[in-house]
């Protein structure tokens, strides 16, 4: 069984306590989307595009993190933060999210063109938590399977009680309201080196040096392919980056396999086991997860649900 994750040196069991919720419940979209690998490589590379659009974004991040000297444990702890939230026993999101904000505290300076910036601007936490969101939205809905706007709606508005933790004035609610933060931003995103040395990283398959380089090439254009139209032609990210109809359909047979198939001792599985619920509760046909859900009984003191 896979060993607790950890961040800033606490401990992450997924499994434990027994009973206690999760910011999000087991029948959310957040839970159904967040399990898909493929879906979160290729929407979190999409997001840290969106917001490396932005100098203050891109300057904070290179400038004040490991991303430069230790990418791939820069973006696995990134990982950890988003999964926490979603699967996490609430105590242990609140610790996490309370961590990273008291590192983004210390984070300030200025862009090369001596724009000053704070990582705790409201417009920026506003933006990245949105990204994220616009991301591993996107990427499950193209790669692993297609979402109903219904369910799509849901998954924004599952996302605010997490968003305000992280100190999020304003979550977008539908992908209306994404593209119309998108509007207020898009002039000041502009082209730059860092973009092509982050892309290149991606491409170089440093996360997984054992799998081939057209797989880690695939997943970095899949990524900018879920960039909207305006974002690609102001990054200047041309037809160079344009994803084959092979890396297309193999990247979907990836995506929807690893949707089948649990991960024993993963935040996902583990998490469902916390709850009473099997481990591989997820990877179940939708009425067998409703049925068993239908067996779960509310917590006297209210909050989700576990096992009768």
């Amino acid at each position: 069984m896979t060993a607790p994750s950890s961040y800033l040196g606490w401990k992450i069991d997924y499994a434990t306590p027994p009973g206690e919720a999760a910011y999000l419940d087991p029948g959310s979209v957040h839970w159904r989307v967040y399990k898909n690998p493929i879906a979160l490589v290729i929407g979190g590379v999409a997001a840290v595009l969106l917001e490396f659009a932005d100098a203050r974004i891109r300057s904070g991040v290179w400038d004040h993190s490991t991303y430069k000297a230790d990418p791939i444990g820069r973006s696995k702890r990134t990982g950890i933060a988003a999964m926490v939230g979603v699967y996490g026993p609430q105590s242990a999101a609140r610790r996490v999210i309370q961590g990273v904000t008291n590192m983004h505290s210390r984070v300030a300076g200025q862009t090369p063109d001596g724009e000053a910036y704070k990582a705790l601007d409201v417009e920026l936490l506003d933006w990245v938590s949105a990204t994220a969101g616009y991301g591993f939205l996107n990427a499950y809905d193209r790669f692993v399977s297609p979402l109903s706007e219904a369910d799509k709606t849901r998954f924004y508005e599952e996302a605010h009680p997490i968003a305000h933790l992280y100190g999020v004035r304003y979550s977008p609610s539908s992908t209306a309201d994404f593209l119309m933060m998108l509007d207020r931003l898009v002039d000041r995103f502009e082209p730059h080196p860092i973009v092509e040395e982050f892309i290149g990283i991606i491409q170089s398959g440093q996360a997984a040096p054992s799998a081939p380089k057209a797989l880690h090439r695939a997943l970095a254009r899949a990524s900018i392919s879920l960039l909207p139209p305006v974002v690609r032609q102001k990054l200047a990210l041309g037809r160079d980056y344009d994803l084959s109809l092979i890396d297309s359909l193999m990247l979907k047979a990836a995506g929807r396999l690893a949707d089948r198939i649990p991960i024993p001792g993963s935040p996902p599985c583990r998490a469902s086991q916390r709850l009473g619920l099997p481990a591989d509760f997820l990877y179940r046909r939708p009425a067998e997860q409703a049925r068993l859900l239908a067996t779960l009984s509310p917590r006297p003191e209210g909050g989700l649900p576990q096992a009768s």
